[in-house]
């Protein structure tokens, strides 16, 4: 998973012209993942939200106090919040506008999945459903907040390291829940394994894109998609 999410954190970036057919500011994200997320079907009408009643009556509303109630909660108490959880905040937090808040909490539900998947043993805990679940938010919400976090590719990078580290300082109970089948070797040893690598990922993505050639090459895939026209609105 993490060659699957975790590389769609730079190619939606460049790729963000599949999120939009014109040039037109991209205010909100709208893709469903059943069951977890629908979004509003008519202006004014709220998403359909099923990741848990702890926040389905926040995370729903057209408030956006509610939305920020709803980030204030989960960072409370993030033990045992779901990465689809996150996702359907960070979707929710950019349709509020903060956009800033969005893509922290995108990279923060695919730092806490790459977590699960380097620690438990998905297929053995019967989790291929969440597993699909997460992949599918990272393809159709991804282009859509990365098209708007790499308006600022320093910025980006500092979010998704800040992300990491705080997958790494909140580590995921379900990682540690005896029910479910962990991959061979200590689980402890297995999650700071895997945030060592994420963190190693992260690097190796950004001297990518810091590269001169690839630099170049990304400028002009930006310009050609106008995905500043689309995504780096103020």
């Amino acid at each position: 998973m993490r060659r699957t999410v975790a590389s769609v954190v730079v190619a939606a970036g460049a790729l963000a012209v599949q999120a939009a057919s014109a040039a037109e500011p991209v205010r909100r994200i709208e893709i469903y993942v059943q069951p977890y997320y629908v979004a509003s079907q008519k202006p004014g009408e709220p998403p359909r939200v099923a990741v848990g009643r702890s926040y389905e009556g926040l995370l729903d509303s057209m408030k956006k106090e509610d939305i920020i109630a709803a980030r204030d909660r989960i960072e409370a108490d993030p033990r045992t919040v779901t990465p689809m959880t996150m996702m359907v905040l960070a979707i929710r937090l950019y349709d509020m506008g903060m956009r800033d808040d969005s893509a922290f909490w995108f990279y923060v539900a695919k730092a806490r999945y790459t977590t699960l998947e380097d620690v438990i043993d998905i297929r053995a805990s019967n989790l291929m459903g969440p597993a699909e679940a997460v992949k599918s938010f990272a393809i159709l919400a991804g282009p859509v907040i990365n098209g708007y976090a790499f308006c600022d590719r320093a910025k980006q990078y500092a979010t998704n390291v800040k992300a990491i580290e705080w997958a790494e300082k909140n580590p995921y109970s379900a990682l540690f829940m005896s029910q479910l089948t962990g991959k061979a070797g200590d689980r402890a040893a297995n999650l700071k394994k895997s945030i060592s690598e994420q963190k190693t990922f992260a690097e190796r993505e950004n001297a990518r894109l810091n590269d001169p050639k690839f630099a170049a090459e990304y400028a002009a895939a930006r310009r050609k998609s106008e995905a500043d026209e689309k995504f780096c609105w103020k």
